[in-house]
Parts: structure tokens; C-alpha cells; sequence
């Protein structure tokens, strides 16, 4: 196991922006770096043991602070979408940056991705971690309470990244952090032909301006049904009222929940390279995004130029809206409460 440390470089407002490395004993690397707490580049075997880079991204932090489309990372202090940038706590009502049409999206103009991460390391002979540290204070893009936030990284010899997200607060406030990595585990091209299976019976149909609904109906009989392993883009196309809501899939899906605390709940395989994603999560909900409101020519790492459906987002979560929807899960922290979540992304191969 191994962790190494380097510059990427000065944010606009002049604050230093640091990268790590994190290596496995089998040589599955990830790079992250402190601005916005962003997996920079994710290297895993293919099939033949070839290593390569499953994650969209930018060469440069410059290019990050210009032109991201929230690639691979965290999201807050509120993921997703609250309508109208609206909610009410305690019978004081907030009102939030809009900043995706109507609604509130990801934290608003200076969420917690675009804001440096304060970092330290830990490794043992198992496991190597970063650690990512950050103060929101009171109002800060109108949140309430001086929210304290952790984001550890843990790369495994069992070829897993874990993320655990913990946070405390001195106010009552809402609270969904996520990461929002596209993936792509052929490395290149579109990911219409990935295999997908997501353990949920149920999701969160929108609206136009794709805020939920509140109903949960079934996904039987819908192209939302993949609780058998389906292709992404066996029906990304149908002409059914979601997918021209969201130019595809950007939904959330409601996770099966036998039980509390961290559970499988998505398998993604890629049929010419062999490689495999499991993802475990103790969160709710999980959005599906497949890149529509991608730029058509976006130039990212190694000269690659990324399009719509070049990658996948899940986005483990609580559902959009939440603080607007009372039967949804609850996404209030109050004070004396540790918010805890934990994702893990383990990486194998097929024949």
C-alpha cells in the first residue's frame, strides 16, 4: 500500500491544491485531490490484467475550475435537487441559490465541490486512506448551522475505495453529500453497452423540471426496471415521459432495504473489457445520470474528447427534494447527531 503527495496547481483565489496518489498491492491506483475532494483518475485491470483509467476527467485544475461538469466529486452540502431553492426547518424557511433552472442543485454556486479540502493520510498494511476535512460555516450559501464535514477515501487489497462521509452540526440543517464520478470501465467511447443491475422495485418519477413527484411507483414494466442485468442503452431511447424529462436516465432509485446499514445494491459489467463494478451503499437511494447535458465535444484527460454518454454517475443518496417531501427519508442533522454514510466501489473481472 502506498500514498504520495503533490501539487496540482493554485485555485483562482490563489489557494494551493494538493493530489494523491493511493496504490494497492495489486496496483489499482486512484488519484484525488483536494479541490471539491475530486477522484481525479481511477486505474483498474481490465480482463488481460491491463490497467486503465476508468473515471472521466481533466488534465488540469484550471480546466476543472472552468468547465466541469461535477466529475468525480463531492457534492453539497444538499446533493441533487431541492425545488425552487426552497425548504423550512424548524418553521423558518431558507431560501437557497437557483442555480439549475427553478431549483437548487449540489450545494449551489460554491458547493462543496469547488471549495479545498483540508487533507491527512493513514495506511496500514491492508489499507491506505485520505482523509478530507472541511468547515462550512453558519450561512454559507444559506445553510444553517456551522456544519463540520469528513470524506475518507480507503483504498483495500480487496480492490475496494470506500468513502465514508461524516459530518456534525451546532444548528439543525439539511444535509446529502454524495460523489459524482462518471464512469466508463471500457476507458473510452459511449457506455450504452454496459450491463447494469440495480436492486431497487421502486423509483422517483419527476417532473419536467425534474423534481420528484413524490410518488414510488413500481419499475416493473418501465425502462427503470433493472433488477435483472440490463444494458444502459437497451431502452435509454424509448419514448416514455421520464426519459424525455431527463434526455435519458437522471432518476433516483429506490434501493431495496431488507435491512439497516451498508448492502449490495448494484452490479455494472462491461462486456470488451472484462471489468466489473459492485457497489454497497447504506444510503436510500441511488441516482442514476448517463451524461445527457454533457457538452457534445468536451475535451478531457490524455486527449480524449467526451460526449453525451460517455459516462455513467451513481450517485449514492438520499432522494432529491427530501426536505419538501415529509414520507421521504429524513436529511435532517441536528446537534448531538454524527451523520454517517458509506459507499464502497469494489473492482473485479468476467471471462
Amino acid at each position: 500500500m502506498k500514498i504520495h503527495k503533490q501539487p496540482f496547481g493554485q485555485t483562482k483565489d490563489g489557494q494551493a491544491v494538493d493530489l494523491f496518489t493511493l496504490t494497492n498491492d495489486q496496483g489499482i491506483t486512484t488519484q484525488i485531490m483536494t479541490y471539491g475532494g475530486t477522484i481525479v483518475t481511477l486505474r483498474t485491470p481490465d480482463r488481460t490484467g491491463a490497467l486503465g483509467d476508468i473515471v472521466l476527467g481533466f488534465d488540469t485544475l484550471a480546466d476543472y475550475q472552468a468547465r466541469s461538469p461535477f466529475f468525480g466529486c463531492i457534492t453539497g452540502r444538499y446533493a441533487n435537487r431541492i425545488a425552487n431553492g426552497k425548504f423550512t426547518l424548524d418553521g423558518v424557511t431558507y431560501a437557497l441559490a437557483t442555480n439549475n433552472g427553478p431549483n437548487h442543485l449540489h450545494g449551489g454556486l460554491r458547493g462543496f465541490d469547488k471549495v479545498v479540502w483540508q487533507a491527512d493520510s493513514a495506511q496500514t498494511a491492508d489499507e491506505v486512506a485520505l482523509h478530507l476535512r472541511y468547515l462550512s460555516q453558519d450561512g454559507e450559501e444559506n445553510y444553517p448551522g456551522t456544519l463540520a464535514g469528513t470524506v475518507s477515501y480507503t483504498l483495500t487489497n480487496r480492490n475496494e475505495l470506500r468513502i465514508d462521509y461524516r459530518a456534525t452540526t451546532d444548528k439543525p440543517t439539511i444535509l446529502n453529500l454524495t460523489n459524482h464520478t462518471y464512469f466508463n470501465l471500457a476507458g473510452q467511447g459511449k457506455i450504452l453497452d454496459h450491463m447494469m443491475q440495480i436492486d431497487a422495485d421502486r423509483f422517483t418519477p419527476v417532473t419536467a423540471a425534474l423534481i420528484p413527484t413524490g410518488e414510488l411507483p413500481s419499475v416493473a414494466g418501465t425502462p427503470f426496471d433493472f433488477r435483472t442485468p440490463t444494458a444502459i442503452g437497451a431502452r435509454i431511447a424509448q419514448d416514455h415521459e421520464q426519459l424525455r424529462y431527463g434526455g435519458g436516465y437522471d432518476h433516483n432509485w429506490v434501493l431495496n432495504r431488507p435491512e439497516q446499514g451498508l448492502r449490495p445494491v448494484i452490479t455494472v459489467t462491461e462486456p470488451t473489457s472484462g471489468r466489473r463494478l459492485d457497489v454497497a451503499t447504506s444510503q436510500p437511494g441511488v441516482q442514476l445520470y448517463t451524461g445527457n447535458m454533457m457538452p457534445d465535444a468536451l475535451p478531457g484527460k490524455g486527449g480524449q474528447v467526451y460526449t453525451k454518454r460517455s459516462g455513467f454517475c451513481l450517485e449514492t443518496q438520499h432522494f432529491p427534494d427530501s426536505p419538501n417531501q415529509p414520507h421521504f427519508p429524513n436529511t435532517v442533522l441536528r446537534p448531538g447527531e454524527q451523520y454517517h454514510e458509506t459507499t464502497v466501489f469494489a473492482f473485479a473481472t468476467v471471462t
